[in-house]
């Protein structure tokens, strides 16, 4: 099984290095696997793809297939959906810059997709607030639908499925939008109770500003629920996400 891992940079010489690094440690399951990793930089100017290129013999050594293009793009959707049309695995999972791997990632995908047959699956990622602390938001399914059960960072998909259905390039939670349209679809999407990722909180997403929640509110509520026909009552969970932002951190 070949699994591409796709990794989204802008200026992101500080952090990208702790990525990287996730991917390299990676380790050998009872499924094999073989790994093709896409450094998808937006031209950056502060050294990100010096950093990267430093990790090139890295991943030879490893013998991970690994593939830098560093081009202007229209933003990280654009960005992610010229790194899925590049990948060239069977199953594709999205790591952001900044963001890590825990080791047994993609051990645990290869196992899951040949054992489950599933199209997607996700799991449980820790996030890491400003303050020091971390929290696990744990992976879920179940019939109201909330992105506080679904995990990006863990998130790993069957490449044809984001080849049929790249990203809408709509708003700033579009994959999300792409989850909820595989889930409205019936695709075959599998949780695992393992924490295969971390997330470090205070971007765009957490932004606390009453302008940028509501940038949020509305593009969660129109460019995931209802442009995939959920109910204009998922207007509440948009709310109370966005609250619980500005209120916990």
């Amino acid at each position: 099984m070949k699994l591409t891992i796709i990794t989204i940079a802008y200026n992101s010489a500080r952090v990208i290095g702790r990525t990287i690094e996730s991917v390299l440690a990676q380790e050998t399951g009872e499924v094999p696997y073989t790994l093709e990793y896409l450094i998808i930089d937006g031209a950056s100017s502060d050294g990100t793809v010096a950093v990267a290129e430093g990790y090139r013999p890295a991943m030879e050594a490893k013998g991970i297939a690994y593939r830098i293009s560093s081009e202007p793009d229209k933003g990280i959707y654009d960005a992610m959906n010229k790194g899925i049309r590049m990948a060239t695995g069977e199953i594709i999972g999205i790591l952001n810059s900044g963001d890590w791997y825990e080791s047994i990632a993609a051990a645990t995908a290869a196992e899951t997709f040949l054992t489950t047959d599933c199209e997607l699956m996700y799991a449980n990622i820790q996030m890491h607030k400003t303050d020091g602390s971390n929290i696990v938001k744990k992976a879920r399914q179940r019939r109201f639908q909330t992105s506080r059960d679904w995990n990006h960072p863990t998130t790993f998909v069957r490449a044809q499925l984001y080849q049929q259905y790249p990203f809408r390039c709509l708003g700033i939670h579009d994959d999300y939008g792409f989850f909820l349209q595989m889930k409205k679809q019936g695709r075959r999407i599998v949780t695992v109770d393992k924490t295969l990722a971390d997330f470090a909180m205070g971007g765009a997403s957490n932004h606390k500003s009453l302008k940028a929640a509501k940038n949020r509110i509305r593009d969660r509520y129109q460019y995931c629920y209802r442009i995939n026909g959920y109910s204009r009552l998922y207007l509440i969970e948009c709310i109370v996400i966005e609250l619980a932002k500005m209120v916990l951190g």
